[in-house]
């Protein structure tokens, strides 16, 4: 089975975000996860430069020893040069901005040609990203070439935001593409998802919700994990 297939398989489902684990502990962190259902562990790579802020690189996804599949998530300037080096970290999926190059389409063109490093028979899925403000018309022209959307329900950059409620028409909006496409593309939303509002995400129709913080709050992460997984099953 592809990446891509395992992934429309699991949804509608979490990717849990590991910039709130502890990541002093983040071995143990994991093995709690992989006691639940979730099989998506999320990489929120900011450059400084792209976003405000600076956080992981391919060094600390390459360190993770897990059955997850990595969702990395790049939100770096110009990552033609740089995506490599994710994938051959063992990115299962990358996801990129639209608005991180001028030319966003020769990058999805080059991750279609590179091979997943932990199995080379699964491939890669690969994701482009819009930021809250960026219209839909910029997805036109890539839709053949990508196996996920993903819409930023905060400005990307740093944590704490509250989720957008813009982003409901977004996703309703975004689905009635694809669904006009004829292609079967993962919708993602990503950002200020929590346990009281997750369950209205996926009823807007998003098939991947990433959360961080509603699952690492430095309490119990499986619990948790386990909670926003039944509010997604529950709302589909």
């Amino acid at each position: 089975m592809s990446t891509s297939e395992l992934l429309r398989e699991l949804c509608p489902t979490i990717s849990v975000g590991v910039l709130t684990a502890d990541l002093s502990n983040f071995g143990s962190e994991v093995a709690l996860l992989e006691q639940t259902d979730v099989r998506l562990l999320h990489f929120d790579v900011m450059d400084g430069c792209f976003t405000p802020t600076m956080t992981l690189g391919p060094p600390l996804i390459q360190s993770v020893s897990s059955s997850l599949l990595k969702d990395v998530h790049l939100m770096i300037q110009d990552p033609l040069e740089k995506v490599d080096a994710y994938v051959a970290a063992g990115a299962d999926i990358v996801t990129v901005h639209v608005e991180s190059c001028t030319h966003i389409h020769r990058v999805l063109q080059h991750l279609g040609q590179l091979s997943n490093a932990n199995d080379e028979s699964r491939g890669l899925v690969r994701g482009i990203a819009l930021n809250p403000g960026t219209p839909f018309a910029t997805l036109e022209p890539l839709m053949d070439d990508v196996d996920m959307i993903m819409l930023l329900a905060i400005n990307p950059g740093w944590g704490g935001q509250g989720f957008i409620a813009a982003t409901f028409h977004r996703i309703e909006q975004v689905r009635r593409r694809v669904e006009e496409s004829g292609r079967d593309i993962v919708l993602c939303v990503d950002g200020g998802i929590k346990r009281d509002n997750v369950a209205d995400v996926v009823r807007a129709g998003a098939q991947l919700v990433v959360t961080g913080s509603a699952v690492f709050d430095g309490k119990n992460p499986a619990e948790n994990a386990r909670l926003m997984l039944d509010a997604v099953k529950g709302a589909a």
